[in-house]
């Protein structure tokens, strides 16, 4: 190979007129982008980030609490409100130990802010609870679903949360349907018998 042959570049594809012409196009957009998020900041309305009174419907009950717009609702229901069966296991929600109900769903009070679940009916473990015990937490008793027992409010609402949708899950459905829940202690075992028998029994009603 000759030397002009070694230092002629194959043609790249990029040139420098087509390069400013693109920067112009996005500097463009940039532009309307930020005038988009500014208008979007002018109609939105900035709380905090001071404590502010809030009302939360838990278990049927309206509470006043303080919430800063950075306040968890596993916070408020564990520091203010007094409901410690969700736990603070985690702060990025692979536990499952903190799961309540938000408007029938089960969520991750750790990861969910305390301002979103203002007119929002929030249900935690205590509500399975009283003259009436829900048969999950019965059967997870009947099977010693549970060791430290750090994990187990969280179980017990996700299995009674994950009945609710699937009564007459199978074995492999429920192992599928508890994926989110970790339990160090390593009780899935029990767990997993715990709710075949409410699903067997037919208490899931």
């Amino acid at each position: 190979m000759t030397d002009q042959h070694k230092h002629q570049r194959p043609p790249s594809g990029f040139n420098r007129r087509a390069f400013l012409k693109g920067s112009g196009a996005a500097a463009t957009a940039l532009a309307g982008g930020t005038g988009l998020v500014q208008a979007e900041e002018a109609t939105t309305k900035i709380v905090g980030p001071d404590l502010k009174p809030i009302t939360l419907n838990v278990n049927g009950k309206d509470h006043k609490v303080q919430a800063e717009p950075r306040t968890t609702l596993l916070e408020v229901l564990r520091l203010q409100l007094d409901l410690t069966g969700a736990k603070p296991v985690c702060t990025h929600g692979s536990s499952g130990a903190s799961t309540v109900w938000v408007e029938g769903k089960p969520v991750e009070a750790a990861t969910t802010l305390a301002l979103d679940c203002v007119g929002k009916k929030i249900r935690t473990v205590e509500s399975l609870g009283g003259d009436k015990i829900d048969p999950v937490p019965t059967a997870f008793v009947h099977h010693d679903a549970m060791q430290c027992g750090f994990c187990t409010p969280g179980f017990v609402v996700a299995v009674r949360a994950f009945l609710d949708k699937n009564p007459q899950a199978s074995e492999a459905e429920i192992r599928a349907g508890l994926n989110g829940n970790l339990c160090r202690c390593g009780t899935y075992a029990n767990v997993i018998q715990a709710a075949l028998e409410v699903v067997q029994g037919g208490k899931n009603g």
